[in-house]
């Protein structure tokens, strides 16, 4: 059988065939249009081992001789334990995938079916490598013997070069999610757990393995997500032999996964990139995916992402209905597009202890329903958005105690044993078809009654001891929640739904298959988003990470920032405002409205461009830009989070342009005499009127900047210099900058 090469976007993927077993050979850069003969290319073999080269499979088996973790665990009654899966067919080239999905060219999918009858198991792998180099790569298990098979594991795995010697991955906690952390690559594996239920404040979005010390803009890089909402585990597996695996898999309860005959479990997508030119070129490849989709926020609604106003830190839980219509107005005069209702509108709901599950509007607030705030928020040309959290419930509701049988637990019992309340509320059952039914119906009425263009869909505790009938039902509960969501977009097209889980504790491509964007963390200060963002932003592109300006003193930290910083942060995701802006000073009400008409300016470029980051050697100073596909326009910020041991920052290079295409540069945001964002006798010659010069010396020798106070942000923007400004987002005119009051 000739072996399946598949390749696209500068990546490609080698499998041999020729020992019976689908063997990868290379996951990496693109080899070129011929290959050797690969059956000259076995492995050596060493004394004191197998007498055969030992084969690293598709899944990885110690059928095969593979002393590395496993790609498939599980059993019949303790029997069938180890599986000899052999290649039964190869399918190479299908103009439409087995999802109904039409793929980006035939020759960059595959299915390979492997089967030992003997075990009664065969497996159906599918691999596409898509338009910009993002591999997905996904698992179905199908038991063809008698009687049920207990499935432990089943893993998706892909090889890495040997040059990769470095291991990143992210951690956090609530309000400091997504921050990296590295460690040098030593034999035997490195296992990152996520048994929150959901995806995790402290979940790996991405693991990587790369060369030495490599960075945003240089070094090998191989990298993979897990597409998955629940429980899960990702790894690094450095056999003894030398070769190195990256893998993913679902962490399965205790006897969770019961696959009868006949019946199969299907693996969530493996997503996998591979870049020779660091972190930037792993974005890249995601970001080319995510924005290809056809129900990508933009593509399906053709409009652009609206500026953003939710109430939360603004009112919290005073729900009347006087301060709200003067926050709506308030919010529309600054340019607002969207107007989002907070925790607090239903029955019940006076702080976080009761209500969740009733999700009636609480007629004691509103005699009149949400009509009149509804009416009101769209008379001022704003959408309206409603908070909800329909997968959890607190014990004090009219229904928890109507349904007491209804709420998750490891007893699967009426009068049995619950979970620990996790901020007052447990989780509601969503296996259980009834309470799905009920929790669907209500939000269908919502969204059928009003005019309600939009969900933020919260999701505030683990799912500790989650049980349905006395099992194991994280897998369960998370399906149920996945066709909770499509049923209510198939139901309500129209309506946007953001996911937000005690901010960033849900926060992978399998949860954002079905919503058009995430919260990042409930942490809104501007500091501490500079890395949150960085961060899941190496995966999400901006436009689908929502980011907030909060209060000038945060709520979570006590930390105050100036109006420029916060907005600079903001700049760069799906921007908004989490603030009670009818009690702003003239000041700062004119600088607002001008940082909100400089965002509508750029969005176009912001939430389509290339996104990158400058290696910049002194830690004091960050530099993140967004630039143009056709290399025209670009827009920066030099952000800095610390004071520096340097006097003055000395140039900083501007990566990504074009090296002999000339642009001007100009310092937009704040002004040049902003004393509280700058600490210099005088600044930058260039910074008063801009400065022109060629992409290669912006990207080699760099600009001298400012003297920036620590936590405080400089926005650049560049454009060609020899064309006019595109009219989709005119660049700053010199003549009229935004300034400070």
């Amino acid at each position: 059988m000739e072996p399946l090469y598949l390749r696209r976007s500068g990546t490609s993927l080698l499998i041999d065939f020729s020992t019976g077993e689908a063997a990868m050979l290379h996951f990496g850069a693109d080899l070129g249009p011929a290959l050797p003969d690969l059956s000259l290319l076995g492995q050596a073999v060493p004394h004191s081992a197998l007498d055969v080269p030992v084969t690293l499979g598709l899944i990885p088996q110690a059928s095969s001789g593979w002393r590395g973790r496993p790609g498939l665990r599980g059993h019949r009654n303790g029997q069938a334990f180890s599986a000899r899966l052999r290649v039964v067919s190869v399918e190479r080239s299908s103009a439409e995938l087995s999802s109904g999905e039409r793929s980006r060219g035939a020759d960059c999918s595959a299915v390979i079916t492997q089967a030992d009858p003997e075990a009664g198991v065969s497996v159906r792998t599918e691999i596409r490598i898509n338009d910009g180099g993002l591999l997905q790569l996904r698992h179905r298990l199908d038991n063809d013997g008698a009687g049920p098979y207990s499935l432990d594991e089943l893993a998706a795995v892909l090889p890495v070069g040997r040059a990769a010697t470095e291991i990143l991955d992210l951690t956090g906690r609530w309000c400091r999610e997504s921050h990296p952390q590295r460690l040098p690559l030593r034999q035997g594996t490195w296992v990152r757990s996520g048994r929150h239920g959901r995806t995790g404040h402290d979940a790996s979005l991405l693991l990587a393995a790369g060369t030495p010390g490599f960075g945003n803009r240089h070094g090998q890089v191989w990298a993979v997500h897990l597409g998955w909402s629940g429980n899960h585990e990702s790894f690094v597996d450095a056999a003894a032999d030398g070769r190195t695996v990256l893998g993913a898999s679902e962490l399965l309860g205790a006897g969770e996964i019961s696959v009868e005959a006949n019946a199969s479990y299907e693996t969530p997508w493996l997503y996998a990139a591979y870049s020779a030119a660091g972190l930037d070129g792993i974005s890249d490849a995601f970001y080319s995916w995510f924005r290809g989709r056809p129900h990508h926020p933009g593509v399906r609604s053709g409009k652009a992402r609206p500026v953003v106003l939710n109430v939360w830190e603004a009112v919290y839980f005073d729900h009347r209905l006087e301060p709200l219509l003067e926050l709506a107005e308030a919010a529309a005069g600054l340019g607002v597009e969207r107007f989002v209702l907070d925790d607090g509108w239903f029955r019940g709901r006076r702080n976080d202890h009761a209500g969740l599950g009733d999700w009636y509007v609480d007629e004691g607030l509103w005699p009149e329903g949400l009509t009149p705030l509804i009416d009101a928020v769209t008379g001022h040309g704003m959408e309206f958005g409603l908070w909800v959290e329909p997968e959890m419930v607190n014990e004090d509701s009219d229904l928890a105690r109507a349904h007491p049988d209804w709420i998750a637990g490891p007893a699967g019992r009426l009068t049995g044993r619950l979970p620990m309340q996790w901020r007052h509320q447990q989780v509601l059952d969503l296996v259980n078809p009834a309470a799905w039914q009920y929790i669907f119906d209500r939000l269908d009425a919502l969204l059928s009654e009003y005019r309600i263009s939009y969900l933020k869909w919260d999701q505030n505790r683990d799912l500790a001891e989650m049980g349905h009938a006395g099992r194991p039902s994280v897998h369960a509960q998370t399906q149920a929640v996945y066709r909770l969501l499509d049923e209510l977009r198939k139901a309500h097209p129209g309506v946007e739904i953001e996911s937000c889980s005690s901010g960033g504790a849900r926060v992978d491509l399998g949860i954002l298959e079905r919503t058009d964007r995430i919260w990042a963390s409930d942490c809104n200060d501007a500091l501490e988003r500079q890395t949150i963002q960085r961060w899941t932003g190496v995966v999400v592109p901006p436009e689908l990470v929502g980011s907030h300006i909060g209060p000038t003193t945060s709520h979570t930290t006590a930390r105050t920032h100036d109006l420029s910083f916060r907005a600079i942060t903001a700049m760069f995701g799906h921007f908004g405002l989490e603030w009670d802006v009818r009690r702003l000073d003239d000041a700062e009400r004119t600088e607002l409205a001008r940082a909100i008409e400089l965002f509508k300016q750029y969005r176009p470029l912001l939430h389509s461009g290339r996104m990158v980051r400058a290696d910049e050697p002194d830690p004091a100073l960050r530099l993140h830009g967004v630039v143009s596909h056709d290399g025209g326009e670009a827009l920066y910020a030099l952000v800095s989070v610390a004071t520096s041991f340097a006097e003055v920052p000395g140039k900083v290079c501007l990566p990504g342009l074009l090296p002999d295409t000339a642009y001007r540069v100009e310092a937009v945001y704040p002004a040049a005499g902003d004393r509280r964002a700058f600490l210099q006798a005088a600044p930058p010659a260039w910074l008063a009127g801009g400065v022109e010069a060629s992409g290669r010396f912006l990207a080699e020798s760099g600009l001298p900047m400012p003297v920036l106070n620590p936590e405080h942000g400089l926005l650049l923007a560049v454009r060609r210099a020899t064309a006019a400004a595109p009219a989709a987002y005119p660049a700053a005119n010199s003549a009229h900058p935004v300034r400070n009051p």
